[in-house]
């Protein structure tokens, strides 16, 4: 499908904006660092892994509430507000170290996380549509997940310099800085709310709200909080390649995005020394990037092609894991290229089988499913590995992928 000229422009702003948005979002110089400052602030392992719990369940709990509200009152604020949450938690961390600090902080950065997932999703599914270009989703989303890897990979290596010059209070400051540009970035994002509908039966017509520009912002017509809700749930159930894709969505993406977190982990248990483990986490990185850029030839793949796209990237990982070797990493690089493409497919293929006004919620629905999958993978790789290693606990996690590579071959999915 063509884009008529004149709504060139629109699509190539949203594109940057989408792009800024991302960098900026994932440039956040803590990252590398924020273990340690709770280290140095004498946490002790248990402490740290009790605020990553309440990290996750900060994002499970508001997902779809959030979702929601996106759907009812405007994506783009909630986009604005998101690094908003997350540059309070980091100032936080910074200026009063300590444990409630960081647990609050934690918990505004989750709800941050949680603002922006499902809308930025919805945001640019919507003007795309209303632009004839839903044919060029799956190119800006793929670009943006390697810009987001591209943020975390700047904010990895200016994370040093900028701690060697100031210390912890340097490197908070810089943080809250890009998420305050983040915030400033979002404010830029067009959002025209799709046609109105009818109210759900006994639901009570809202208001015109305060501040919408003519052809921008929430329609006046847009359903309600509890509508879009009660929207969302019923797409899901009625629907049921909705539903699928749904749980496609969290299928996919969980297990791939749980074992990134022990990739270090894995590194180490080459035999490569400390100093040389960054440089093996570049090539996974650089594998998701590639991914990413991918996405536009990835659309043209068949169920069949999608299933075999899964069981190549987790034959890939178990080799790349049990070799035991740095070159695994290698062959760990290519199967978190296709981990990342197969990612971006099922959010495509999500957006593309709804045709209802809470696209936010379904996409907070499927964000939901993801989060709670992870937590589960999060406990059992805990067992797994204390049990047998990393190598093998990597190899037999991507079992799952098998099942769902069936699951795509049945033609349900």
């Amino acid at each position: 499908m063509l884009v008529a000229p004149a709504r060139v422009p629109a699509t190539r702003r949203l594109a940057a904006t989408l792009y800024g948005y991302a960098f900026l979002t994932d440039l956040v110089l803590l990252y590398p660092l924020y273990v340690l400052l709770f280290a140095d602030t004498g946490l002790s392992v248990g402490e740290i892994s009790s605020l990553f719990v309440l990290w996750a369940v900060a994002g499970i709990v508001l997902e779809v509430p959030s979702g929601v509200w996106a759907d009812a009152v405007s994506r783009r604020l909630l986009l604005c507000l998101a690094p908003l949450l997350a540059a309070g938690g980091f100032a936080l961390w910074v200026l009063l170290p300590s444990y409630p600090a960081f647990a609050v902080g934690f918990l505004l950065w989750g709800a941050g996380g949680a603002l922006r997932s499902g809308a930025l999703e919805a945001l640019v599914f919507t003007e795309l549509e209303r632009l004839d270009a839903t044919d060029r989703y799956a190119r800006l989303i793929g670009r943006t997940r390697t810009v987001e890897v591209l943020g975390a990979v700047g904010s990895g290596v200016l994370a040093g310099p900028v701690f060697a010059l100031g210390g912890y209070l340097a490197v908070g400051a810089a943080s809250v800085a890009t998420c305050l540009l983040a915030a400033a970035v979002a404010a830029r994002f067009p959002e025209h709310r799709p046609p109105p509908v009818a109210p759900l039966p006994g639901a009570a017509p809202d208001g015109p709200r305060a501040g919408a520009a003519p052809g921008e912002g929430p329609d006046d017509d847009a359903p309600g909080w509890l509508d879009s809700l009660r929207l969302g749930l019923r797409e899901v159930r009625a629907d049921r390649r909705v539903r699928a894709a749904v749980l496609l969505v969290a299928a996919v993406t969980a297990i791939w995005g749980g074992l990134d977190e022990y990739t270090g982990l894995l590194a180490a248990d080459t035999g490569m020394a400390e100093v040389g483990v960054p440089l093996l986490l570049l090539l996974v990185w650089a594998g998701m990037t590639v991914g990413g850029l991918l996405a536009p030839l990835g659309e043209r793949l068949s169920h069949r092609g999608y299933a075999g796209l899964l069981v190549f990237a987790a034959g890939a990982t178990a080799a790349g894991a049990l070799l035991r070797h740095p070159a695994g990493f290698l062959l760990l690089a290519a199967a978190f290229a296709a981990f990342q493409l197969a990612t971006v497919l099922a959010d495509v293929r999500l957006q593309a089988r709804m045709a209802g006004p809470a696209r936010a919620t379904v996409t907070s629905m499927a964000g939901m499913a993801t989060d709670l999958t992870v937590v589960a993978f999060y406990g059992g790789y805990g067992l797994l590995a204390g049990a047998v290693g990393n190598p093998a606990a990597f190899a037999v996690a991507v079992l799952p992928y098998l099942l769902v590579a069936l699951w795509l071959l049945t033609g349900r999915a």
